[in-house]
């Protein structure tokens, strides 16, 4: 091994579908967004900040895809937000109340009070503007931030259209430009999923790196030497790095990873569902029906949701040192082992999504917290870094052709096409057609004509999100999808006949433009033919 020590890359794939209701008031599907902010994007800025007040030069890639920072930058969301928490604060004071003679409750209700109102300091600190956090992380030195497909499509089912490839990664790298004000270095291909000549539109598009599951890099032609330890050149002079099995193992899996501790806290169990309506009605939805309010009192005690355990945060806490100790003790023998095989400090890459850290494992920020300060203070084999960082070092790696993969079930394409979704692909690329040919014949339309023409693009972008298709396949919110699909084909194709009669209904445009209104910098011309 050339150099004494190799680099950990941890990545973390923040990513959302654009949900975004101003025609209700409480939109059940837009709490997503207000979850995932309160349990897992404000907990890693406090994470963040924990480590650079106490000087830890930590490093870490992080993927804000376009429809999240587009939501995270929407004022009507924002402010919906801080009502949300507002709420959360309110119920925890009255938890505080309902809890006091029952101590174990208490204390825990005690603590969810304190953390709702340091995540509301932390958002009122911010000024409402979480971009503007994680940019400030980036521009001190301890985040890369990355983008990722305009609207997380699975760009292999796009294959065919390769000017809506095109348009996805055109459309991520302007947006990120908007919000970052720099140009991203890297891309999280939606669903790590790659097929052969995409890194070319990559190339085209200024980004020099993106990552691909395991077995797109150990199926790559020819076989690299290196395995996952070393990024391929693909021949475009664009980078892929391979997924770590290991890491992921050790922080994915809920029977053999961490998450899966018993002292830790249990995601399902939730006061939304376990106390009377009468109480916890105002903090549920306004329909009646019950929803997870992120108070949770069990801990993991079995799989019967009843049959639960309380809860104690501090053995928890301390498990998330153990834990950390031994990741970074297995990172350190990982490096140890196969340095010394090899003619360059090797690379561990562990993409995970970003939600994993607060919302599905709660005490994942914390875990994160630990391995980040531990290995900047002790790491012996081990530093941290990111993919721009090892680039930066190694300016020549082995040339190979990443196979076609994913990093869904299966390693390839059959989550998003499946007998469960497979109905909507001819809507989506009929769509797509159509918004090409319309780009080529419309290329110098101004005024009310463009608008229509940006709105048509929005909503087939909209449409190829990858997300509707995951959510059918796992039987989750399939009304919800399906409502998607079905909302955004209607209105791509009243625009298409609209433009091509020149008869626009500008009160409706405007409608359709105040509801979708993600990408305020598009240009339909992205779609022009090649």
């Amino acid at each position: 091994m050339i150099n004494d020590a190799g680099i950990w890359a941890p990545v973390l794939h923040a990513h959302l579908p654009f949900v975004r209701h101003p025609e209700y008031v409480d939109m059940m599907e837009e709490r997503w967004l207000y979850e995932a902010i309160t349990e897992t994007y404000i907990p890693l800025i406090d994470v963040f900040q924990r480590l650079s007040d106490e000087n830890i030069k930590f490093r870490l890639t992080l993927t804000i895809t376009p429809s999240l920072a587009n939501m995270l930058a929407d004022s009507l969301l924002m402010g919906r937000y801080l009502s949300y928490i507002n709420r959360l604060v309110d119920l925890a004071e009255n938890e505080v109340l309902r809890t006091k003679d029952l101590a174990k409750f208490e204390l825990l209700a005690r603590i969810y009070r304190d953390k709702f109102y340091k995540i509301r300091s932390i958002f009122e600190k911010w000024n409402f503007r979480l971009l503007n956090a994680f940019r400030h992380f980036q521009d001190s030195g301890y985040l890369e931030i990355i983008t990722c497909c305009a609207t997380h499509a699975f760009l292999p089912l796009l294959a065919n259209f390769k000017e809506a490839v095109e348009a996805q990664i055109k459309m991520a790298v302007i947006d990120y430009e908007h919000h970052f004000r720099c140009v991203p270095k890297g891309i999280w291909l939606a669903e790590c999923a790659y097929y052969e000549g995409l890194d070319e539109v990559l190339r085209r598009n200024g980004l020099s790196y993106f990552f691909v599951d395991t077995h797109g890099i150990t199926h790559a032609n020819p076989r690299p030497g290196y395995a996952t330890y070393a990024p391929i050149d693909c021949g475009s002079g664009v980078f892929a790095f391979g997924r770590d099995p290991e890491t992921g193992r050790q922080v994915w899996s809920s029977e053999v990873g961490y998450p899966g501790d018993p002292n830790y806290r249990d995601f399902y169990r939730d006061i939304g569902f376990d106390l009377d309506k009468e109480y916890i009605g105002p903090y549920i939805h306004e329909s009646g029906i019950r929803l997870n309010t992120g108070i949770k009192y069990h801990r993991i005690t079995g799989k019967n949701i009843a049959d639960k355990d309380v809860y104690d945060y501090s053995i928890a806490m301390q498990k998330t040192w153990e834990h950390a100790n031994h990741f970074v003790f297995s990172r350190e023998r990982q490096i140890a082992a196969v340095g010394v095989n090899m003619r360059r400090s090797p690379i561990i890459v562990s993409p995970y999504d970003c939600e994993l850290f607060g919302h599905w494992w709660f005490e994942g920020p914390e875990f994160l917290y630990n391995v980040l300060k531990k290995i900047v203070l002790e790491g012996q084999y081990t530093r941290l870094g990111t993919p721009s960082d090892y680039l930066g070092i190694y300016k020549h790696s082995e040339k190979a052709v990443p196979s076609m993969s994913s990093w869904g079930e299966e390693g390839y394409c059959s989550v998003w096409l499946n007998e469960k979704n497979a109905w909507i692909y001819p809507h989506v690329h009929k769509a797509t057609e159509r918004m090409i040919k319309l780009a080529d014949d419309f290329f110098e339309a101004t005024g009310l004509m463009q608008r229509a023409l940006n709105q048509a693009a929005r909503e087939v972008m909209l449409l190829q999100s990858s997300d509707w298709a995951f959510i059918m396949k796992t039987e989750t919110t399939v009304g919800y999808a399906k409502k998607r699909i079905k909302d955004h084909v209607f209105r791509f194709n009243k625009l298409y006949e609209s433009i091509l009669g020149g008869d626009v209904n500008v009160l409706w445009l405007s409608e359709v433009e105040s509801r979708d209104n993600i990408f305020p910098e598009m240009d339909f011309r992205i779609f022009k033919k090649q």
